[in-house]
């Protein structure tokens, strides 16, 4: 995993907010909310929260007594969050590092995690992690993307961006947010954690948006990938989005484009 995809920041939280968690977040956030509320818990920790779409899906979902802390390694996504999810006695926002989390051993009923296990560079010390801080007994949720081909958009414009930049294509999306989806490989990470009831459920939805542009927008610059994009061409970024957009255009049709994707649910306890 190069360095650049581990930071969200600059204009990337608004447009990843604004384009992409509707397109691809917004559905798996409600499920996985749903999973850590029939858990009925009362001491509960994000990791990797991002913009805060689990945590706003989770909250109506809690009981008066619960508190949430909802940590990430960028503070301007937190902060993000923090203003779209308003004033909540329950919630605590913190800057945190998964791989070396500030808590104490024994805290949480739950630790959950929405899209980020794939963006840690050590995923065994970061599910070691998640083990210390929760309770005996305490469960482990999260997802993951399945391979970057079993999701038609962005494999789209990974393939667009391609032929783009042929001497040096863009591998953000392939290698790192689409690139942990073999389940017996999040399966032995877990057991090498000390994890126990593994549980992998692959979870398959559609995802769409009213235009080719909005998608191509809200990958090439809502998300690291623009990182790759501008270190390849500093004034490139909207011919590259342009790019992507023709090539969504040219596989879904014009107007409203819907493309299938999957990603593995997993459960785990301590």
């Amino acid at each position: 995993m190069a360095e650049t995809d581990k930071l969200f920041a600059g204009a990337i939280p608004d447009l990843y907010d604004r384009l992409l968690v509707p397109l691809i977040f917004a559905d798996y956030a409600r499920d996985l909310a749903a999973r850590v509320a029939r858990l009925k818990p009362h001491d509960i920790l994000e990791i990797a929260a991002g913009t805060g779409v689990v945590t706003r899906a989770l909250a109506p979902q809690m009981d008066a007594n619960a508190r949430l802390v909802a940590t990430d390694l960028n503070q301007p996504m937190l902060d993000l969050a923090a203003e779209r999810q308003g004033d909540d006695p329950r919630i605590t926002w913190r800057q945190a590092d998964a791989l070396a989390l500030p808590f104490q051993a024994w805290s949480f009923d739950v630790v959950l995690c929405q899209f980020g296990a794939m963006f840690f560079p050590d995923r065994v010390q970061a599910y070691r992690e998640a083990h210390r801080v929760l309770k005996p007994g305490g469960y482990f949720l999260f997802n993951v993307w399945d391979a970057i081909e079993a999701n038609e958009l962005p494999l789209a414009v990974t393939e667009a961006l391609a032929r783009h930049f042929p001497d040096d294509p863009p591998r953000f999306l392939a290698r790192t947010p689409y690139g942990y989806g073999d389940p017996a490989a999040v399966r032995a990470d877990l057991e090498a954690a000390g994890f126990r009831n593994i549980t992998l459920e692959t979870l398959e939805m559609k995802s769409g948006a009213l235009s080719a542009e909005e998608i191509a927008t809200g990958l090439c610059q809502g998300s690291p990938l623009r990182n790759e994009i501008e270190a390849r061409d500093p004034t490139g970024l909207h011919a590259a989005t342009r790019t992507a957009a023709d090539a969504l255009r040219q596989r879904f049709g014009e107007g409203a484009i819907v493309g299938r994707i999957r990603a593995h649910v997993v459960s785990a306890s301590r």
